[in-house]
């Protein structure tokens, strides 16, 4: 596929992350959404009027699979249903663009991950956060040596708590992986990312101690964590921490990222799209900070509720399905991330350390 070529798009799974990538396929341009396949009529009808033409229904991601009208798809269905929706999509050889988190469980993670090898199309695991105009800026200048040798990376998100879904399925770990693999994976993929290793051990103190303590479903109460602080130690000596809290609708900035080094700390702020630069000058010296902003397109902060990110992510994988540019994101990248919100699961259940090596890795 050229870079003149018209891409057809599927979506698989049409509920509110997939008004999401609607919008930004639509900004982006170079082609057009032909298919779209859900099991829920009214989620059917919905992305329809957001698509704004008429495009093929479906079921299931076989149908669509088999209908012939589609080159790549975009993954949006619930997380316990990816790996058996991937099935048939690889088997018709198209590009894949599937969010996040890859799969819930360990086994089906890297069973994906196992079968994308030998994959011979575009196969991309959608993880917004890297693309974040100022999160991209803040990691090029990590890994240009900004701070020095980098030794700790913070990760702050306070925000609100799950939105309802479709059949309130994101209210249950068995559906979701967990909040540590269903919202998480983000910043464990962003960790890896950031600090260029992979991780030996995993401690995470967490619980479900403010939302949905007072909802029903068929008689069960959820099971998501709802607040928690997460290390991670990476191979080169780097430790992580992520500190979690999805009651805190009330904050300024719902992301802070701070990477320290021996030279100095680089924070950014999301959604100011500042990055803030304090060298080390000293316990008694005058400090020397600079901040600077990282401006996002009106247009692409329009389009969504991840900061321009899904944009700039659609534009990358686009690129990689005409064979104009790497896949940034791999299935690999997807089942580590997946693995690392598991071990904080478990850690945050058992109350002990988890190695990676306990999960295979």
């Amino acid at each position: 596929m050229g870079s003149t070529d018209t891409i057809r798009w599927g979506l698989v799974g049409t509920g509110m992350m997939a008004l999401e990538h609607i919008a930004n396929i639509k900004l982006l341009g170079g082609g057009t959404i032909t298919a779209i396949a859900d099991p829920v009529p009214a989620c059917l009808d919905r992305a329809q009027r957001a698509i704004g033409h008429d495009v093929a229904r479906f079921a299931d991601s076989a149908a669509l699979a088999a209908s012939g009208l589609v080159d790549a798809v975009v993954v949006v269905s619930p997380n316990f249903t990816h790996r058996d929706v991937l099935g048939p999509l690889m088997d018709a050889g198209l590009h894949i663009l599937c969010e996040k988190p890859l799969a819930t469980t360990l086994d089906d993670a890297r069973a994906v991950a196992t079968a994308v090898k030998g994959y011979d199309r575009t196969f991309w695991t959608a993880m917004e956060y890297r693309f974040m105009p100022p999160v991209s800026e803040f990691v090029a200048q990590i890994h240009a040596g900004k701070v020095g040798q980098l030794q700790m990376l913070s990760i702050r998100e306070h925000r609100f708590p799950f939105l309802v879904k479709v059949g309130d399925w994101n209210r249950f770990a068995v559906n979701t992986g967990g909040t540590m693999v269903e919202k998480c994976c983000h910043f464990f993929d962003l960790m890896r990312h950031v600090v260029q290793a992979e991780p030996v051990r995993v401690y995470c103190s967490g619980a479900m101690d403010v939302n949905h303590r007072d909802e029903r479903y068929d008689g069960r109460t959820p099971d998501i964590i709802d607040n928690s602080y997460t290390v991670v130690d990476f191979a080169n000596g780097v430790r992580a921490m992520l500190d979690l809290c999805m009651f805190a609708d009330g904050a300024e900035q719902q992301e802070e990222i701070l990477a320290t080094g021996d030279k100095a700390r680089l924070d950014v702020l999301i959604p100011a799209g500042d990055l803030v630069f304090s060298p080390r000058v000293g316990f008694l010296q005058p400090k020397q900070v600079s901040r600077w902003h990282v401006e996002t397109p009106p247009d692409a902060l329009a389009a969504g509720q991840h900061h321009g990110s899904t944009f700039f992510q659609h534009r990358h994988f686009a690129a990689a399905v005409r064979g104009e540019g790497p896949v940034i994101v791999t299935a690999n990248d997807g089942y580590r991330a997946v693995a690392m919100g598991l071990a904080a699961e478990i850690s945050a259940r058992e109350r002990r350390v988890v190695t990676m090596a306990e999960l295979g890795l």
